[in-house]
Formats: structure tokens, sequence, C-alpha cells
């Protein structure tokens, strides 16, 4: 998907795909005006549809992939 990174807020887990509730990674900002939340499933699912309508799309699925980060020393 092509994307563009935006100075909005970083998606949290508070964030729920329009939908079906799950945790959001995508934030698709309308031309029309408001914005749709998405998980990394309907964003994949709606793609073509949203490049259409979407003046900047925040994609974060990067988060699935990305390791957690090993413990700092002393932190046993």
């Amino acid at each position: 998907m092509t994307t563009v990174l935006t100075p909005a807020s970083p998606l949290t887990a508070g964030d729920r795909c329009d939908r079906c509730g799950a945790q959001a990674y995508l934030r698709v900002v309308l031309i029309s005006g408001g914005e749709l939340l998405f998980c990394a499933h309907h964003g994949r699912k709606f793609e073509p549809e949203l490049k259409k309508i979407a003046a900047e799309i925040q994609d974060e699925t990067e988060k699935l992939t990305a390791t957690p980060s090993t413990a700092h020393d002393g932190e046993r």
C-alpha cells in the first residue's frame, strides 16, 4: 500500500478498526474530510478503494512484525 507518513499521532491499542473492531494499524484521512481506521487485514482488503478516496494513509503495519526489545541490564 502506498503510504504518506504524517505528523498525526501514532495509533495506539485503543484505536480500533472501523470494520471489525480489531486494533487499527492504518489511518486513512479522506479527501472529503474525516478519517477511517482499519486493521491490517481490512486495510489490505479495501486498499484499491481507499487509494481512490484517501488524502493520506498512515500505515503502521510494521508494528506487527517488529520484535520486542530485549531486557535492559539489571531488569531480570
